[in-house]
């Protein structure tokens, strides 16, 4: 039987988004680490660059409704443990952000009736109910933007840095930064450059063997965000 051997740059690139992301939520352990904010920019765009990665697949159709799946059961899992965690959150977790873009970029990317129906609604939504997204609409257009130039040559990732910075809440950032703040300076360079950064490994760190990550990596969400409870209430 032929088996296709895994992409270890790309297992590697979960386990740095997954990384990222913990580090930008140990700044609510209980203790200043504002800068953790930096790093903490690379996770949700490398995710959604792991996400287009999968798409541009052959075979991508047979998995799709999977993944759409695991997405949702998530979503729904994560949200006490994110609001118990997060203090006073204003967004729902960031897998329905994530289930809304695999949606519309698949039916950017599959001209069927159906693909293309499910994109359009999953956009409206994103539209309408932008601001209970974590990330907003411009987070839901991001994994679309990284299937958009994944094949193309490197400069094209300028695009999808800009829409990662449009998710970031970038007028913040900018107010920020002009009055010198090095957190909001080096946090817009961080979404700017992530796209390409993330790119970069995809394409030429292919011959590293990343543990792999499969499934059951879905339920470390929920369970990161209950460790980092238990650490908070623990040092309080």
């Amino acid at each position: 039987m032929h088996l296709r051997k895994r992409d270890g740059a790309l297992d590697l690139l979960k386990w740095l988004a997954l990384l990222s992301m913990l580090l930008d939520h140990l700044r609510y352990v209980g203790f200043s680490a504002d800068w953790l904010y930096v790093p903490g920019r690379l996770a949700f765009p490398w995710f959604c660059l792991a996400m287009a990665a999968n798409l541009s697949r052959a075979g991508a159709r047979k998995t799709e409704w999977r993944y759409l799946g695991w997405l949702l059961v998530f979503s729904a899992v994560s949200e006490i443990p994110y609001r118990l965690y997060i203090p006073d959150p204003d967004t729902l977790n960031v897998m329905p952000t994530l289930a809304l873009g695999l949606l519309v970029a698949r039916g950017w990317q599959d001209r069927a009736v159906a693909s293309r129906l499910l994109g359009g609604v999953s956009l409206l939504l994103a539209v309408l109910f932008s601001d209970r997204l974590m990330f907003g609409v411009f987070g839901v257009l991001l994994p679309l933007a990284m299937l958009l130039v994944f094949r193309l040559p490197w400069y094209f990732s300028l695009l999808p840095g800009l829409v990662c910075l449009a998710a970031n809440q970038w007028r913040t950032l900018f107010e920020s930064a002009q009055f010198g703040n090095e957190v909001a300076i080096f946090g817009i360079a961080t979404c700017l450059i992530a796209p390409l950064l993330g790119m970069f490994l995809l394409r030429h760190a292919r011959h590293l063997q990343a543990p792999p990550m499969r499934r059951w990596a879905y339920a470390l969400y929920p369970a990161h965000f209950l460790l980092l409870l238990a650490i908070r209430q623990s040092i309080a």
